[in-house]
């Protein structure tokens, strides 16, 4: 070797040394003393350089070899087996459990306390029931080393996720239909647990008050710990809510975690948590009051339920997988029977190959072999397609649907024009028109037009002699989408300057932007047309003389607002809400199309009223408020999670693939006035249209609890069921599916739409294919004909014609799909199995030809 060589040999390993081993100083012997400055000048350098990588530390979710508890059948000296059968219940409590996850989390210590030295990572959490693996704060430098340990599996840098009711259970019929079977309100969900992964709760809230007519007793069953609140130094549990605790330590890492902001507690800061528990779980019959009106009275799904919070999102930077996935470990562990998500990521992860394959979906795949039932938001990119965030078979996939109640109301000008408008808010004086004034024309000071006093968010730069007994008009800028302006603080600018009330007019407005109606205290409307818009200023402008510096000299524009207090029941419901997302699914980060369907099923979404935790700011219009009428897939995965526990608590024994199976195959593809149902869409212009939903917009349909508690028969589906899906899906390497599952690719389906699943998907059909069922009959005996339609360009085959299926028997069908003609976009129908004591089983059908 050259002393040149030998030289760069000497750097090269100084360099490494001090970027990734971190070992101690070592003095390194030179040949020569400039060798020895040279060392020491770029020793220099890379200590800065080290230092900066080092403070560029991220966090890693990391998996080794081993199975976690919920999997391993033993083979580890003085560690028996822990994994259960698949309709065998595993005790978490067991000593063979608590055994052998410390000695996966030993494990986890070796090899961290092996590669780095004490100061130089933090381990963030150990996951050793779900998945096995651990999360991590290092540098990137160090994760590469991880990468290449033996014994590690996969490395994953963490990623970002996002958040993605008094009326509903009149609309879903559960009082009468549903909640008598189970014996009342008062007992729809007993003794069944809900885990919420959210941004937390706030336990006053009347909707989580332990009854003191009906206390609720202890849950045996569960385990889950209780939080302390720093402030008051009480738990946050009290009978009805039975878990409550919050995961942050990834985002604390990450930096982005606020004590003070955020709530260093299970407490929501939020809003959305509190929001989403109580539309599953939350008491019934609690009075909605916002703004001293009552808007009905709210219920839960399953009121009688009991709630477990465990908090990993929060307000200003939703959440870190390695959180979400820590509180799901914890979740299953503590016994949760049905497990909420509204929740999903940014966007397809990019780090795998596919979207069924990543620590987070993982970890659910267990939660659900395990026998935890898992409802998730879908995403709120809709309508364009392709934008689900909910991908895997093993999760219920939920979109939001619009249901029957809507909120209007209307502004009469002096000229008689009325222009339609959204608005929560009583009349101004009946059979009396006010007069109309413009913020614009009433400032204080026109220095302070920079800080646009259009949107009325500061009443001290307005002339209040001018704007009392009037009504004002204000602006609908950018600010109100940014969350910087609320129309709340437009009524209370209204109403500190005396005006009888208020009009937003909106000027422009890009496609998909929102406009929920929002309960005010005095008259207010938001003009959302930006035609009937321009008709307000238009007659405003002709109404309203000025000199000729364009000072006004009188306003002679009058108006009238309308009551808007009271909703308006529409037949055309339930309809596909515009930002719900869209299939196809995709199968990895390139967007190419799964042979799986989702969503899975449409559920209410819209405009939910629920509680809410007055500390939240998620919403301003709502800052201080106990409740808030909502939107988003977040509001429909818990109506799912709740009906799913009713049909829980009928059918204890059921698996999470027989509930999900129960829901999507009982479900409405017709309206309430027996029409197909709309989803709503733009047309390229921002006029919103509606066209007949498909099942990329719905899945299997809306939701339909009562006909879901007696299915009939059902597709149901295990771990091996995913793993053979898994197995069978073009593109992902089965040594990837070892790394997170555990598991070798023993088992095939031929292909992944074999997977036992209650719809039928074949993106790339050519030719003839045959798709393989089995049903099994969850009833008494019943004959089932079988039945079948789809567009013209596929032609479908149902065989047998018919089939009888005694109690608990299972029996296979087989469906036969041909390409006719290859039309470039996807063809829907369905099969129905119609019984002969009145059951019907509806399963979606959905297939692209191709030419061969």
């Amino acid at each position: 070797m050259s002393p040149k060589s030998s030289n760069v040999a000497a750097l090269f390993w100084l360099i490494t040394c001090v970027l990734g081993c971190n070992l101690k100083l070592v003095w390194l012997r030179s040949r020569s003393v400039k060798m020895m400055r040279t060392v020491e000048s770029v020793f220099t350098v890379m200590v800065l350089l080290g230092l900066l990588v080092i403070g560029e530390s991220e966090v890693y979710i990391v998996t080794i070899e081993g199975e976690p508890v919920t999997s391993y059948k033993g083979g580890v000296n003085g560690f028996e087996a822990t994994a259960v059968e698949s309709d065998e219940k595993l005790d978490f409590t067991s000593d063979l459990v608590t055994s052998y996850s410390g000695h996966l989390e030993q494990r986890h210590d070796m090899l961290l306390e092996t590669l780095f030295d004490d100061g130089n990572y933090k381990k963030l959490y150990s996951y050793k029931h779900l998945i096995n693996g651990f999360a991590v704060h290092i540098s990137p430098l160090q994760a590469e080393m991880l990468r290449r340990a033996p014994g590690v599996k996969s490395v994953d840098r963490d990623w970002k996720v996002k958040k993605l009711t008094t009326h509903t259970p009149q609309f879903l019929g559960l009082p009468t239909g549903v909640w008598p079977t189970g014996g009342g309100f008062d007992r729809a969900g007993e003794e069944i647990v809900i885990g919420f992964v959210d941004s937390g709760i706030f336990p006053h809230h009347p909707s989580f008050q332990n009854q003191v007519t009906e206390p609720y007793g202890p849950v045996p069953k569960y385990r889950g710990k209780c939080e302390v609140d720093p402030a008051t130094k009480k738990s946050f549990c009290n009978g009805k809510i039975v878990g409550a605790q919050h995961f942050a330590a990834a985002a604390t890492a990450a930096g982005a975690f606020n004590p003070e902001v955020d709530f260093d507690s299970p407490l929501d800061g939020d809003g959305h948590g509190s929001h989403t528990a109580a539309i599953a779980a939350g008491n019934n019959g609690i009075p909605v009051q916002v703004q001293g009106y009552e808007f009905g009275k709210a219920s839960g799904m399953a009121p009688r339920a009991r709630i477990a919070v465990y908090k990993a999102l929060y307000r200003m930077f939703g959440g870190f997988v390695a959180d979400v996935v820590a509180a799901i470990d914890q979740a299953v562990y503590d016994g949760v029977d049905i497990l909420n998500l509204s929740v999903g990521p940014n966007s397809p992860p990019a780090t795998t190959k596919t979207t069924f394959l990543n620590p987070f979906d993982a970890t659910l795949l267990s939660a659900v072999k395990a026998g935890v039932f898992v409802a998730q938001a879908s995403g709120n990119e809709g309508p364009l397609a392709k934008t689900i965030v909910s991908y895997s078979p093993w999760i219920a996939s939920v979109a939001a649907a619009v249901d029957d109640r809507r909120y209007k109301n209307h502004l009469t000008l002096g000229n008689g024009k009325i222009l339609a408008g959204v608005g929560l808010s009583p009349s101004t004086s009946p059979n009396q028109k006010f007069t109309l004034v413009a913020a614009n024309d009433v400032l204080l000071d026109s220095s302070v037009v920079k800080f646009s006093p259009s949107d009325c968010q500061r009443p001290e730069v307005l002339n209040g002699n001018m704007v009392k007994g009037n009504i004002l008009l204000c602006g609908y800028s950018f600010n109100f989408v940014s969350g910087s302006a609320s129309i709340k603080k437009v009524a209370e600018t209204a109403k500190s300057l005396g005006a009888v009330g208020f009009v937003l007019a909106v000027e422009n407005a890009s496609p998909g932007t929102k406009f929920d109606p929002v309960p005010v205290g005095l008259p207010g409307i938001l003009i959302t047309d930006v035609r009937n818009s321009m008709d307000l200023i238009d007659y405003y402008n002709v109404s309203t003389s000025r000199d000729w510096t364009g000072r006004v000299k009188s306003f002679e524009g009058t108006g009238s607002i309308g009551d808007g207090l009271e909703p308006i029941l529409h037949k055309s419901a339930p309809m596909v809400a515009l930002f719900s997302a869209r299939g196809p699914n995709i199968k990895d980060y390139k967007f190419e199309d799964a042979d799986l369907l989702k969503p899975d099923i449409l559920a209410p979404g819209s405009l939910i009223w629920a509680s809410w935790s007055p500390n939240g700011t998620d919403e301003p219009n709502y800052e201080g408020e106990n409740f808030a009428m909502i939107s988003g897939t977040s509001m429909a995965a818990p109506h799912i999670a709740g009906i799913a526990a009713l049909i829980k608590q009928k059918h204890p024994h059921w698996s999470p693939a027989a509930i999900k199976s129960a829901l999507m195959t009982t479900s409405n593809t017709l309206d309430r006035a027996e029409r197909p149902i709309l989803a709503q869409q733009y047309s390229g212009s921002e006029t919103m249209t509606f066209i007949p939903a498909t099942p990329f917009d719905y899945g299997s349909g809306h939701v339909n609890p009562r006909a879901a508690l007696d299915p009939g028969l059902v597709f149901d589906a295990g771990y091996e069921d995913y793993l053979g899906f898994l197995c069978t899906t073009p593109g992902i390497d089965s040594h990837e599916i070892v790394n997170y599952t555990h598991q070798p690719c023993n088992y095939t389906l031929g292909h992944p739409y074999n997977l036992n699943y209650p719809s039928i998907t074949v993106s790339h059909l050519m030719g003839t294919q045959t798709i393989t069922r089995t049903v099994t009959n969850v009833d008494e005996e019943e004959s089932y004909s079988i039945t079948a339609r789809m567009a013209p360009a596929i032609a479908i085959e149902t065989s047998p014609p018919a089939m009888t299926i005694g109690p608990g028997a299972s029996q296979k069908f087989t469906v036969t799909l041909t390409v006719r003609s290859a039309t470039g976009s996807y063809s829907f129908g369905e099969v129905l199995l119609k019984g002969n004591r009145g059951h019907k089983v509806r399963m979606p059908v959905v297939a692209m030809g191709y030419d061969r």
